[in-house]
């Protein structure tokens, strides 16, 4: 449930939207886990991001229904270009036809299936880089993309303290230990700058040098 707190900040940053809005509801209407999606404060969040670094090129590993894909694509430049992956076929037609509305819809360029296999295949390099994937593949998919993010770039790790359980002691899950592992892999990755936000989740931000 939202505390005051969290009414408070919606109600003084930048409104997500209609679109966003509609997606929004349609994602907890027709999804089971509507809890994927970035939301409003954190949508906001990543707008601002590619306002702050204007990327000319935009990774994203995992599109789920394409909340996150929107609010990046808001704010990139207009020459700019953002790739996204999502591994889950069934999820394909609701998330094209929602992208498919956004006024950057040409230059949102939506790929299915395995990102450790396909974005390698794509023969690009990227200055903005969103994962939220599976947990469990963190650190393969961070192995992967390293070299193919510019010098300057920003790597964005989304579910980072994965509801806390990364420091209670008590999680012992494979996600949760693959959580852990990521977090410990990049706090000692001397090739990079990093902190991690307590929003929502937990969000990560890399830049590397």
């Amino acid at each position: 449930m939202p505390t005051p707190l969290d009414d408070y900040i919606l109600n003084h940053i930048d409104a997500e939207g209609e679109l966003l809005s509609t997606l929004c509801r349609d994602t907890h209407i027709h999804t089971l886990r509507p809890r994927m999606m970035s939301g409003h404060l954190q949508g906001r969040i990543l707008k601002m991001m590619c306002r702050m670094q204007r990327p000319r090129r935009i990774l994203e590993i995992g599109t789920f229904t394409g909340y996150s894909t929107l609010c990046l694509a808001e704010g990139m430049p207009d020459d700019a270009e953002l790739h996204t992956v999502e591994i889950d076929d069934e999820i394909e037609d609701f998330t094209r036809a929602h992208l498919e509305q956004a006024p950057q819809a040409q230059r949102i360029h939506l790929h299915m299936g395995d990102a450790l296999e396909l974005v390698p295949r794509l023969g690009l390099t990227f200055d903005l880089v969103f994962i939220d994937a599976d947990k469990r593949r963190y650190s393969d998919y961070y192995n992967m993309i390293f070299d193919l993010v510019t010098p300057g770039g920003v790597i964005l790790a989304d579910n980072t303290l994965w509801d806390n359980k990364v420091c209670d002691g008590r999680s012992h899950d494979t996600q949760t230990l693959a959580v852990m592992a990521f977090n410990d892999k990049i706090a000692a990755d001397n090739r990079i700058e990093k902190v991690i936000l307590p929003l929502r989740d937990g969000l990560t931000v890399i830049w590397k040098k």
